[in-house]
């Protein structure tokens, strides 16, 4: 019998979550469609965003902040360290944003220890990496 009731019970609940869902969703719409009740305006592509770096000078302060010594000379990352953040880094704000606080075992790069211009540098010089041949270009891996 009191099997009986709890199934009753819990097919009640039902609705009254779905009504709250439903109106959740109405709250987040409004609140995604911004004050004027529009939709969101669209953000610059993040690679607009970024300041044009010196890859020069980049590689020397890859070099000297100590980067090379996780993610290797060429930014091609370990399985045992740090992982692969060239060639294509991640867009720069993006670049930014995680070197000031990452996650991880990886230090933080904060404004005292390397400038925005900076990062533009490193940023800049795992930009301009080449991309690694093709495995199957390489004979003694065929």
């Amino acid at each position: 019998m009191r099997v009986e009731e709890n199934k009753t019970l819990g097919s009640e609940r039902h609705p009254r979550v779905g009504s709250f869902a439903l109106i959740l969703l109405a709250a987040i719409a409004l609140l995604a469609a911004g004050p004027q009740g529009g939709p969101p305006k669209a953000a610059k592509p993040p690679e607009a965003e970024a300041p044009k770096g010196n890859a020069e000078s980049g590689k020397q302060l890859y070099t000297s902040s100590g980067c090379y010594e996780c993610h290797g000379r060429q930014g091609q990352g370990s399985r045992f360290s740090g992982p692969r953040i060239g060639p294509d880094p991640i867009p720069f704000p993006m670049f930014v944003k995680y070197l000031r606080a990452p996650r991880g075992q990886m230090p933080p790069y904060t404004g005292k220890v390397l400038t925005d211009v900076e990062l533009a540098d490193i940023h800049a010089f795992l930009s301009s990496l080449s991309q690694p041949p093709a495995a199957k270009t390489i004979p003694l891996l065929n």
